[in-house]
């Protein structure tokens, strides 16, 4: 009788366990996020989790930190503009952040920003990257001629709306939601000062996908 060849023993990189623990921190949140939990997931022995991290913690704030990463090469991406094309760039912001194209980068973001409530290094972090986010905003807003102090308080409503509608079910609300947003667009991205430094879209925009 022939000996059944062994199956190769599954080999995980440090990458592969933070993707894991990331999948479980966004659908049972930080207090689910448990070392065997993810060795059952990743169908490998708890032992083979030492080879890579420390301790849990240091689990923890791996995953933090390539969230962090992720989140700001993302909004540098986003609100690069190319000169006299800042508004332009502000609508496309809105419309990206506010459109419900990633239900499981909501659930990773809801779920950082719960543990940051608990934990100190979350909270530092998540406040660097809310920071960049509205820094790099504002500096759209400057840019299209908008005085420092109103810049500022836009690209705060800019944010506080994207969050706001990503929580909300608004479906029923209004019989015809793509109007509603290029209103809210308006709203936010246009005012009297900025006019003249960009080229950007009016409120019919055909927002970019």
């Amino acid at each position: 009788m022939e000996n059944t060849p062994n199956k190769p023993r599954v080999q995980l990189d440090r990458d592969a366990w933070i993707q894991a623990a990331t999948e479980v921190l966004a659908e049972e949140g930080i207090a689910g996020l448990r070392v065997e939990v993810l060795a059952k997931r990743l169908k490998v022995t708890k032992g083979s989790f030492y080879w890579h991290f420390q301790d849990r913690r240091d689990l923890l704030m791996a995953v933090l930190q390539q969230w962090k990463d992720g989140r700001i090469r993302d909004i540098i991406k986003q609100t690069h503009a190319r000169p006299g094309h800042e508004l332009e760039q502000i609508y496309h912001v809105i419309d990206v952040y506010s459109a419900n194209r990633s239900r499981r980068g909501m659930m990773i973001e809801l779920a950082v920003r719960d543990w940051a409530r608990r934990d100190a290094d979350a909270s530092v972090i998540v406040s660097e990257v809310d920071d960049i986010r509205l820094r790099c905003a504002r500096e759209l807003f400057l840019a299209c001629g908008v005085p420092t102090e109103e810049a500022s308080s836009r690209c705060m409503l800019l944010y506080a709306y994207v969050f706001g509608i990503s929580l909300m079910i608004y479906d029923k609300f209004d019989s015809d939601i793509a109007r509603l947003k290029r209103d809210i667009a308006d709203l936010i991205a246009r005012s009297q000062h900025a006019t003249s430094a960009s080229s950007g879209p009016s409120g019919t925009l055909a927002h970019q996908g």
